[in-house]
């Protein structure tokens, strides 16, 4: 059976997700390992200098291409009309749909991530706390994934 541009786009996302998914996951598993502590944020080793860098990059994807791409596309795939709506909307539908818990959930993980993306904390207890902040949003976001991936297999064709 030939898959409709939906579906093909959302396969697409779908798997762009998961990719920067498993490198978040095995940077949060490492940062964990790691138990970076405030006083060690002055003078950071190179190995979790990178560490961090992979994080923050994989964290800020991941929220980014679910945002941008994956959730519309499931939209799309529902046969929902999206080309109206604004990100607000399309949040409250899937809400409405039981894809997403809460939409003000997800707005609210989107301001930790803008926060944790933009604002550069000046003290080493700022920047740990701040951190620490990210990677417990790091995984709600996961746990979201998860969801929709579960979702995914139950509700939607091929």
């Amino acid at each position: 059976m030939k898959q409709t541009p939906e579906q093909l786009a959302l396969a697409h996302a779908y798997s762009t997700c998961l990719g920067h998914a498993e490198a978040l996951r095995e940077a949060l598993v490492d940062l964990h390992q790691r138990d970076l502590q405030e006083i060690e944020w002055d003078k950071l080793a190179k190995e979790d200098r990178r560490l961090l860098d992979q994080f923050a990059y994989r964290y800020t994807r991941l929220q980014d291409d679910m945002s941008a791409r994956l959730m519309p596309a499931i939209l799309r795939a529902l046969e929902e009309d999206i080309a109206a709506m604004s990100a607000v909307d399309r949040l409250n539908r899937l809400e409405q749909l039981g894809w997403l818990p809460s939409a003000a959930q997800w707005s609210e993980l989107r301001r930790i991530r803008n926060t944790f993306a933009h604002d550069y904390p000046e003290t080493p207890a700022e920047r740990h706390a701040q951190w620490r902040l990210a990677m417990a949003a790091a995984e709600q976001v996961l746990a979201l994934l998860d969801g929709f991936t579960a979702r995914m297999h139950t509700k939607l064709p091929g």
